[in-house]
């Protein structure tokens, strides 16, 4: 059995019976029942995401992603390529808006070369796992081979791994990977069955004509290609990014290691719903933390069937809508952990 094989059936059904525990002690808390709203939601899956009735989320880490993509060479997107790597730094820099959010949070950043452009100078605090220089340009054949493909799911595996062994109680998913969000449009209309024009939107700041043009580009890859729906991983090789596939593996392992991951937009999104179709039981372990500008992330969100948190027309990426959900999220298990009940408390209950 391979690792993805093996971590795709070691995902289990969330802890129903602490659930329930934990729906009696919401329902006892020093409250009107249910007036707390999503909060006693998110306690209650955490409870039965982790297994445990007071579950403590302080380590939390966001994984930040980068990858370049050889659709740029069609000029779908208003920046260079040469902005991946820069941003790179900048995330090294601790000087990106993740960065600032992540402190806000109290989350730790985890940034990951998986298949940038060029090499990277600094090494410090720079995880390198770069499967090849960028992938190739997808309307002249597939992106990367399928062991690339494999290779990318895996390696956000093992990326994961090792940092659990450092202290993970909630992960959230990032990246950086100037033409990612073709990539992504290209994913979401194959695997939901959606006309290109409902997923595809204009990314970094395309104008009209622009966007008309990464619809033809877009449409120009799925013609070539002809990815196949019902198997994601090939799905992944003929138009996907080095970094949707970390973040797919990633996130496959938050749930064989019983951890909640917090999902950001659009890239973070496609990679998600890989995750989904690979097994669909990891729906359970995933919390959408916002809805993206980007048009097919909340068809993304309806076809898993997830309801972010935040509404506040984010379209960043980096983590930044992970790191700010967190914050809420964290909250939500400190209910738990702090509120009184109406017995400790000395607080008389309803009477009707």
């Amino acid at each position: 059995m391979n690792k993805i094989q093996e971590i795709i059936q070691g995902i289990k059904p969330l802890d129903l019976g602490i659930m329930e525990k934990t729906q009696v002690r919401l329902d006892n808390l020093t409250k009107p029942q249910g007036s707390l709203g999503r909060l006693e939601e998110l306690a209650k899956i955490i409870t039965g995401i982790t297994g445990n009735e007071n579950p403590g989320l302080e380590n939390k880490v966001i994984f930040t992603l980068a990858s370049d993509h050889g659709v740029t060479e069609e000029g779908i997107s208003p920046y260079p390529k040469e902005v991946t790597a820069q941003m790179v730094y900048n995330f090294l820099n601790g000087t990106a808006g993740i960065n600032v959010l992540s402190r806000h949070c109290g989350a730790r950043v985890v940034v990951v070369d998986i298949g940038v452009a060029e090499e990277i100078k600094i090494k410090k605090d720079l995880i390198v796992e770069k499967i090849n220089y960028g992938t190739k340009n997808m309307i002249n054949g597939a992106a990367m081979s399928m062991e690339e493909a494999e290779k990318s799911i895996e390696t956000g595996m093992r990326v994961f791994e090792t940092e659990l062994a450092k202290g993970i109680n909630m992960a959230g998913t990032g990246e950086m990977g100037i033409g990612n969000t073709t990539a992504s449009s290209a994913i979401t209309a194959c695997l939901c069955g959606r006309p290109i024009e409902e997923v595809t939107g204009r990314g970094a700041g395309l104008d009209d004509k622009g966007l008309e043009h990464k619809i033809r580009v877009i449409n120009k890859a799925l013609e070539i290609n002809r990815p196949d729906p019902g198997n994601p991983i090939q799905v992944l090789s003929k138009i996907g990014g080095y970094e949707i596939g970390g973040l797919t593996g990633i996130i496959l392992a938050c749930g064989f290691y019983k951890i909640p991951v917090v999902i950001d937009g659009f890239i973070s999104g496609a990679a998600a719903l890989i995750a989904y179709k690979l097994q669909p039981k990891i729906k359970d372990y995933m919390i959408a933390s916002h809805c993206s500008m980007e048009k097919g992330h909340g068809v993304i969100l309806s076809q898993i069937g997830l309801k972010p948190l935040l509404d506040l027309g984010l379209r960043l990426g980096e983590g930044t809508g992970s790191a700010l959900a967190m914050n809420i999220i964290e909250a939500s298990v400190k209910i738990l952990s702090q509120m009184a009940t109406f017995k400790n408390a000395g607080v008389s209950e309803r009477t009707k």
